[in-house]
């Protein structure tokens, strides 16, 4: 009996570790995407945007559910402090409070960077497309800050809008982090890069603290993103998630 237990336990985790290492590229995209998204999110930031001359930095409080709904309130400078930024599912509303307006922002400024940073307001609208919008492909493996990593390809699928032609991700075997994003145009060329590193404790799970946006036609700026707190899911209702909300949060 002993033996047989000692058996079955040696069979199943082999059984566990063979699926482990048989996930499909889309499979483990949607691992890092959640690890990394959670059913639901609150947490704060900092954004500096650098640049040649001058470097700016942002803080805000986030709070997130799922992959449709997102709100980001500004906390500094004092001179955006109070703006909020609203995605809801294929839309993007911003409440700026110094002029006591609601502005829906038009496809035409979707390839803008989102305050001023490398980031666009596109990348914050569609950011959950990588799941979605994508057909996915392991196309090998890589070693990316002392970890084994799947290389994976991202192809937009026909019908879908996205701004980007191809998009390459690393992402570590054992943690599912994404610890670096290639994305090309529809040329084929590569148009930026973000390197994901300093893995901190947030919560329930381990993730990169910092984020790296390089453009690869300007490599004397970037944007950098620092994660200041992340708390998973938390409690919060779809209709968190309102016009009516983003006048009120603080």
């Amino acid at each position: 009996m002993k033996q047989l237990i000692l058996s079955l336990t040696a069979l199943l985790t082999f059984s566990i570790s063979g699926m482990s290492q048989n996930l499909t590229a889309k499979q483990i995209i949607i691992k890092a995407d959640d690890l990394q998204r959670g059913e639901s999110n609150k947490g704060e930031m900092s954004m500096s945007i650098v640049r040649p001359k001058w470097t700016r930095t942002i803080t805000m409080k986030s709070w997130s559910k799922g992959r449709d709904y997102s709100m980001t309130y500004i906390t500094s400078p004092a001179k955006e402090k109070g703006q909020v930024f609203l995605k809801r599912k294929n839309e993007m509303w911003n409440w700026i409070p110094t002029i006591s307006r609601m502005i829906k922002l038009p496809p035409s400024l979707m390839s803008q960077g989102w305050m001023g940073s490398d980031y666009t307001n596109d990348d914050i609208l569609k950011e959950s497309s990588i799941v979605v919008d994508y057909e996915h492909k392991i196309i090998g493996a890589d070693k990316l800050e002392g970890e084994d990593c799947y290389k994976i390809e991202l192809t937009p699928k026909e019908d879908a809008t996205v701004t980007w032609g191809k998009v390459i991700k690393w992402i570590s075997k054992k943690q599912f982090w994404q610890l670096k994003t290639q994305y090309f145009d529809e040329d084929d060329e590569l148009m930026r890069t973000e390197k994901a590193s300093e893995i901190k404790q947030f919560g329930d799970r381990k993730l990169p603290s910092k984020l790296e946006i390089i453009p690869a036609d300007k490599p004397n700026q970037r944007t950098i993103v620092t994660i200041i707190s992340s708390n998973f899911n938390i409690k919060i209702d779809q209709s968190f998630f309102s016009q009516q909300n983003m006048k009120r949060i603080r």
